[in-house]
């Protein structure tokens, strides 16, 4: 059972934070994908010394074709060189054969040097513990590592958060080496990381609570779509914090106002809160989500611009500025 005292007691000061970012694919207004404003982006974070993560519900992955998620998988791979990254897997417009689609992105994923994320489908809903074991031994076949995905359903409507029971299960794949948790719920986090630390203490638990980015100081990683508004600013928070700087704190929530504006109802909607902040802030030119993401009302750049103001005052507190870079 989670407590005040025992969530205290996981307080792991300097700890260094493996951070991974939801990169935001943008859209033209007709639609088509903004490939420059992608690059540019994606050179930003990696830069910034955050692992990226393409094809994922901020990059749209869901609603892409197969040939288009093996374009940004293409450039991506040509774009890093070999540093690693992350890259959602779904059986996603690809047919009624939904397994064969998953091995399909498993594969293509796989021979990019990528890791696969996998996300949830139809194919796991109403299925007991050992059914979804069996579901992601069966997709990562293959695979020489990968993560597996807990989206909550305020996210996507085949999103879905294991219990107990599941969660262990899936501990006990060798080749899944961690999990993001999105259930925006950090009593359930928790709970995932005390499983952890209990039977598989080199799993990692990435935290994908927006509402929640201070998990970190607990024991979780992140994966999160929240960082991609801001990729240097998160890398300058996690190396303040394996520095045991103080500074953490003011940044951590400037960070976590964006998060509950950003990340208010309707969820979805936060890919265009993303991209109207990334313009705001001149990380990208006129960028739009895909078509099918809802949209923010038209006063958005005025709620985002004191948080991006007050985001960079924090960063100015760094002496080397925004060219800071995780530890």
């Amino acid at each position: 059972m989670t407590t005040i005292a025992s969530t205290i007691a996981r307080l792991a000061p300097r700890r260094r934070i493996h951070g991974i970012t939801a990169v935001l694919l943008p859209f033209d207004g007709a639609g088509r994908i903004l490939w420059s404003e992608f690059e540019r982006h994606l050179t930003l974070t990696v830069d910034a010394g955050i692992e990226p993560a393409v094809n994922m519900d901020t990059g749209f992955g869901p609603q892409l074709t197969p040939a288009e998620r093996r374009e940004v998988l293409r450039r991506t791979r040509a774009l890093i060189g070999d540093k690693p990254f992350v890259a959602g897997a779904g059986p996603f417009n690809d047919g009624a054969d939904l397994m064969g689609a998953y091995r399909r992105a498993v594969a293509d994923i796989v021979a990019v040097g990528a890791t696969p994320i996998v996300f949830q489908s139809p194919l796991f809903t109403g299925a007991d513990g050992a059914r979804v074991a069996e579901l992601y031994r069966a997709i990562v076949d293959g695979a020489p590592r990968a993560l597996a995905f807990e989206l909550g359903p305020m996210f996507a409507p085949f999103g879905r958060i294991y219990d107990r029971d599941t969660f262990r299960r899936i501990l006990d794949i060798p080749a899944i080496v961690g999990a993001k948790h999105s259930s925006l719920d950090r009593r359930e986090e928790l709970e995932r990381l005390a499983l952890r630390d209990a039977h598989r203490p080199d799993f990692k638990v990435y935290t994908g609570n927006d509402l929640a980015i201070d998990l970190v100081m607990y024991g979780s990683d992140y994966l999160l779509g929240l960082s991609t508004f801001d990729p240097q600013a998160f890398a300058l928070r996690d190396r303040w914090w394996a520095e045991g700087d103080a500074r953490f704190y003011q940044l951590n929530d400037a960070l976590q106002w964006l998060g509950m504006v950003a990340f208010r109802a309707p969820v979805p909607a936060y890919k265009h809160s993303a991209a109207v902040y990334l313009e705001l802030t001149g990380r990208m030119a006129a960028p739009q989500p895909h078509p099918s993401c809802p949209r923010r009302p038209a006063w958005e750049r005025e709620m985002l611009a004191p948080i991006a103001d007050l985001i960079a005052s924090a960063v100015a507190a760094a002496p080397s500025g925004r060219a800071a870079t995780a530890p």
